[in-house]
């Protein structure tokens, strides 16, 4: 599946592949779920793409995507190594009011 190959692509720090299938699947009108976006956004976040990261993280919450706690978190890392503690605040706030779906 979709989601067992983002996985492969997380777990091998694969970030580019990871952002190239996510195009491929929109170009094959394919919406990718949560579990396929949460694995780019840590392919991301893991390579020290924390900028791709959180682009793709608000990608998602634009999109009809649900993100995660896991998608939360590995999103708020992200703010974390790019120096966004702001940013990352907002998420947390975000989490604990319910705004951000969790």
């Amino acid at each position: 599946t979709f989601g067992a190959a983002m996985s492969a692509f997380e777990k091998g720090g694969e970030w580019e592949k990871a952002l190239h299938f996510l195009a491929m699947m929109s170009q094959r009108r394919i919406r990718p779920d949560t579990i396929a976006c949460s694995s780019a956004i840590t392919a991301c976040e893991k390579a020290g793409e924390w900028e791709q990261a959180l682009q793709l993280f608000a990608t998602l919450r634009e999109s009809k995507v649900k993100p995660n706690l896991i998608t939360l978190s590995t999103a708020i890392s992200a703010c974390g190594k790019g120096g966004k503690w702001e940013d990352a605040l907002q998420m947390f706030a975000g989490m604990a009011i319910g705004k951000v779906g969790v």
